[in-house]
């Protein structure tokens, strides 16, 4: 079969080359690869700034935002051939740790985990795939290719999860919510924000292109200007940070509401310096009682949640979030990021480059 292939560590390794077909091992399932979906997280690793191949091998599988048709699956596992299905990443670690042992492999506390298409174990981007029925989430059919936003959209229900958990705290009441940043993370934050009935507001610096109508057709607010001039103008209740960009994530810090939660999902650069008075940050936050987090990964109860978020959204918005299809063997193509971009997906099978 043929695969989307990276060595880890090794600048311009990036491949599509035949790698032998999985042999699904007692009680997997087998899955023909249909799209995978390409991220930040992607290219990080083909840059050589992260990624590790599985032990014992130089070559790492790539891809975590997969899509699968079932091929075979075991009795019993609730699973049939023909159902679409997406595969959780993460993989609790071997030892395990307290989190990892109640299923919240996504809170690891050991740093032991692996990831598929990340980390030790090789990802959904060929064209047949194995999964443990436990890791394996059911696709709503009527999604169709859609149904690769799955990863993405798991990592949204987690913040949301955490975010009401966190509120639960005392009395919670939200009625507004700013996004910062219109990429499918953003995009999907505020698709999660306005399924819960909040007024949202979403800031992003470009002012063209496909995501300002993206996030009205949400019935949502665009803004480009600054985090401190909406905040201003909305007076946000929760402020979901998704560019990672140092400044606008302190803006954030500084800019929310009292009893305010932030959650950060972007992941910044390192080696960026700013100037900060980290004493008025902390005097704010202890005397306004904020909260701030960041949220990565997801478990299996959030990639749940994720497919029923998609399987109730408007498909034709869904849609608009995939601004290119790239067939396999121009993959390569699909990580190089262009202007328009939202969301780049590699079809691993032609019905999706048709679709």
């Amino acid at each position: 079969m043929r695969a989307l292939t990276v060595r880890p560590g090794q600048r311009g390794s990036l491949r599509v080359e035949d790698v032998p077909d999985p042999r699904p091992a007692e009680g997997e399932i087998l899955a023909e690869g249909l799209a995978l979906g390409i991220c930040g997280t992607d290219r990080e690793i083909v840059a050589a700034g992260y990624g590790e191949a599985p032990p014992g091998d130089d070559l790492l599988i790539l891809g975590h935002e997969s899509l699968g048709r079932v091929r075979t699956a075991p009795a019993g596992s609730g699973f049939q051939p023909g159902d679409l299905i997406a595969g959780v990443v993460r993989r609790p670690d071997p030892v395990p740790c307290p989190a990892c042992a109640h299923g919240e492999f996504d809170m690891c506390r050991n740093d032991r985990y692996t990831e598929r298409g990340i980390r030790k174990l090789h990802g959904y981007g060929s064209e047949l795939w194995t999964v443990e029925p436990e890791y394996a989430i059911k696709i709503d059919p009527e999604l169709a290719d859609l149904g690769v936003l799955l990863e993405p959209a798991s990592v949204l229900a987690k913040a949301w999860d955490h975010i009401e958990r966190i509120g639960s705290r005392a009395w919670f009441g939200p009625n507004r919510v700013l996004v910062t940043g219109a990429g499918p993370i953003g995009l999907l934050g505020a698709l999660m924000s306005r399924q819960r009935g909040l007024e949202v507001h979403v800031l992003d610096v470009v002012t063209s292109g496909p995501k300002p109508e993206l996030v009205r057709a949400l019935g949502a607010t665009y803004h480009s200007t600054s985090v401190k001039e909406v905040v201003a103008e909305a007076e946000p209740d929760i402020i979901i940070e998704a560019t990672g960009v140092a400044s606008v994530v302190f803006d954030a810090m500084e800019n929310n509401a009292p009893a305010g939660i932030v959650c950060l999902t972007g992941v910044s650069p390192v080696n960026r310096h700013l100037r900060v008075d980290a004493g008025t940050l902390n005097r704010y936050i202890v005397l306004d009682n904020d909260v701030i987090f960041g949220t990565v990964n997801a478990n299996v109860r959030h990639h749940e949640l994720a497919a029923h978020a998609l399987a109730e959204a408007d498909p034709g918005w869904l849609e608009g979030l995939i601004s290119r299809r790239v067939p396999l063997e121009k993959a390569p193509e699909a990580l190089e990021p262009r202007e328009d971009d939202v969301k780049v997906v590699v079809g691993l099978s032609e019905e999706v480059l048709t679709a």
